[in-house]
């Protein structure tokens, strides 16, 4: 099967230290990714959970994955994801992996997001796009939260 990947990055006036923290930090992933909540195991091994919805019994959303690669303030790798979405199952088994890499920039700190192994067949289309947009939408929240312009 072939794949395709998102790639996204942005600069954040943070240290790599501050912008990794708030990549497993649940209080501060409930406020950049507006998740109703979040559970992170931080280590090699570990988990990454958040959820969306009115309804904490019984959200719209789940998104959890195995923290692979641990690598304190450098990079962590998100793999064997499991979705849940109360509108359905995505048409695919989903096998993608998320990577974060912090790198030291001028600015503060360079933030980089690699999702991949996303089927290239048409039937991950609408999921793919989605994620293209939502990586986006994402990251400017992160810049927002680091500046101290969200809630």
């Amino acid at each position: 099967m072939s794949y395709r990947k998102v790639t996204h990055q942005i600069e954040v006036p943070a240290s790599p230290q501050n912008v990794f923290k708030i990549l497993h930090t649940p209080s501060a992933i409930r406020r950049w990714w507006s998740a109703s909540s979040a559970i992170v195991i931080a280590k090699a091994d570990g988990l990454w959970c958040a959820t969306w919805g009115e309804k904490e019994d019984d959200p719209d959303y789940i998104s959890a994955s195995t923290i692979k690669i641990f690598d304190p303030p450098r990079r962590m790798l998100l793999a064997d994801p499991k979705y849940f979405a109360k509108s359905g199952a995505l048409p695919f088994k989903p096998e993608m992996t998320i990577e974060f890499i912090v790198e030291p920039a001028p600015s503060g700190s360079l933030l980089k997001v690699i999702q991949d192994k996303f089927p290239a067949d048409p039937i991950a289309d609408e999921f793919y796009a989605g994620c293209v947009v939502g990586w986006k939408n994402t990251f400017d929240a992160i810049k927002k939260f680091v500046e101290g312009r969200s809630s």
